[in-house]
């Protein structure tokens, strides 16, 4: 049973041999990447001035085929640099209030109206990541488990009703927020009489030649030849369709030779409010900030840098003034590329992070819930056939879970595949004792059936949202 359960094992990501572009540049990335999680990695070195390209991996998907310069990948936060960029080319004041660019929105908290262009660029308004909510709470879940975009495709209004109903706390201090740099995109657009896209194009990417970068609407198809996101253990991801949060990242796409032009304009001081990568403010552990891009001391070093995550893509765009060096690396899985980034640059990262332990858990416990079932099955002489369901149904769902949503790579596949024969095992046992089984212990009452009837609905319930 084991056997046969590997066939349908967790698949975890992996660079294939696939190489395209500077041939010296892959086997650096190849050796700098090591075991990582990464499914295709398209990276750019700047050096003297001069920009090379290299792939390694592949897109994923149903069509796997090699990535390159030209290979579009989900930004991310990276885009939270451009949005500082445009606040520094605007001339506006950096100390205004982001309430007199939107007067037509009513703060709930008067603290998050005063927030000033500056504040909000540099993560200090002390509005929170994102507005948690009990629906945004179960889009969450769904996003782990499912894979789904977990903002909803959230356009402009969302994005300022949730900003609007947010209170600031801990104004003054670093504390990183989507949402802060969300509503300051949204406010620079508004006064410069237009929508975030066209003001980033116009601003930005036209003058830089940045022609593969975009903001998606919801019914734009993606990019031709785009890269497939996955979760660092394998699980397919949706593409975050919150193009309402474009200035923090939401929806935008790119290339890694269109953030090397971009790169390599704000290291000669020739891009457009390149001077937004000047660090101004302390923001904690040798790191400081400027309007969006952050700068980090790593002993004699610095590297002025910023990084994006979506749910199946990881991005990484660094540079060090005093070497002329600077890097991109895009990559389709949630595998975080920032030490690929830093090693690129010459920079020994810290040691890795160690897996989180809630991946863990899904991968060691939910795998093997199954045991339960296979214990009751030989050792319960009260057994009786509504249990039985409802305990297989837990035990599959679980078991489905733990494959969706696992440690898989820190955690071997195959322990899924031993879990799996478990529950086989166990429903094999179980089908021993059924002739014999009562329906219930005891007299049945209404909640005799929810028993089942719970899994059984969470069951459908996720099979019909990862197929629709």
């Amino acid at each position: 049973m084991t056997a046969l359960a590997l066939l349908i094992a967790p698949d975890p990501p992996s660079l294939s041999s696939a190489t395209t572009g500077d041939a010296a540049l892959a086997e650096q990335v190849r050796r700098a990447a090591g075991d990582g999680g990464y499914r295709g990695l398209s990276v750019a070195l700047i050096e003297n001035g001069r920009i090379r390209h290299a792939g390694v991996g592949d897109t994923g998907g149903p069509d796997p085929r090699p990535v390159g310069p030209g290979t579009s990948y989900e930004l991310g936060s990276i885009t939270k640099a451009m949005t500082g960029m445009l606040l520094a080319d605007l001339g506006l004041s950096p100390e205004t209030p982001v309430r007199e660019l939107l007067p037509g929105v009513r703060f709930s908290d008067p603290a998050v109206g005063s927030a000033t262009l500056a504040e909000l660029s540099s993560h200090r308004a002390g509005l929170p990541s994102v507005r948690t909510t009990p629906l945004s709470f179960l889009r969450s879940y769904l996003y782990i488990f499912g894979g789904a975009d977990p903002y909803a495709g959230a356009g402009p209004r969302e994005a300022l009703d949730d900003a609007a109903a947010v209170s600031a706390d801990g104004r003054g201090e670093v504390s990183y927020s989507n949402l802060g740099v969300s509503l300051l995109g949204l406010a620079l657009a508004r006064h410069a009489g237009t929508d975030y896209e066209t003001l980033l194009r116009t601003r930005l990417l036209g003058p830089l030649g940045m022609t593969s970068t975009a903001v998606l609407q919801p019914d734009e198809p993606l990019p031709a030849g785009h890269a497939y996101g996955e979760s660092a253990y394998g699980q397919a991801m949706d593409p975050w369709r919150d193009h309402g949060h474009a200035g923090a990242g939401g929806a935008v796409w790119s290339t890694s030779q269109d953030i090397a032009r971009l790169v390599q304009g704000v290291m000669a001081g020739t891009a457009p409010g390149s001077g937004a990568a000047t660090p101004r403010l302390a923001a904690g552990d040798d790191r400081r900030i400027g309007y969006g891009w952050f700068t980090t001391g790593y002993g004699d070093r610095e590297i002025t840098w910023h990084n994006g995550a979506t749910g199946g893509h990881s991005t990484y765009a660094g540079f060090d003034r005093a070497s002329g060096r600077g890097v991109v690396v895009l990559g389709n899985t949630g595998a975080p590329v920032d030490d690929l980034g830093r090693r690129l640059l010459g920079v020994a990262p810290p040691d890795g992070d160690a897996p989180p332990v809630r991946e863990l858990v899904f991968a060691l416990v939910f795998s093997f819930a199954g045991l339960g079932l296979l214990y009751s099955a030989f050792r319960n002489p009260h057994l009786d056939r509504v249990a039985t369901i409802s305990r297989a149904l837990w035990a599959a769902l679980f078991l489905w879970l733990g494959h969706r949503a696992g440690a898989w790579g820190p955690v071997p596949p195959f322990v899924w595949a031993v879990g799996a024969g478990a529950f086989a095992a166990a429903v094999a046992a179980a089908a021993t004792r059924w002739p014999a089984m009562p329906l219930t212990a005891r007299p049945p009452s209404w909640h005799t059936w929810l028993s089942p009837a719970l899994p059984a609905a969470l069951l459908l319930t996720l099979a019909a949202f990862l197929v629709l």
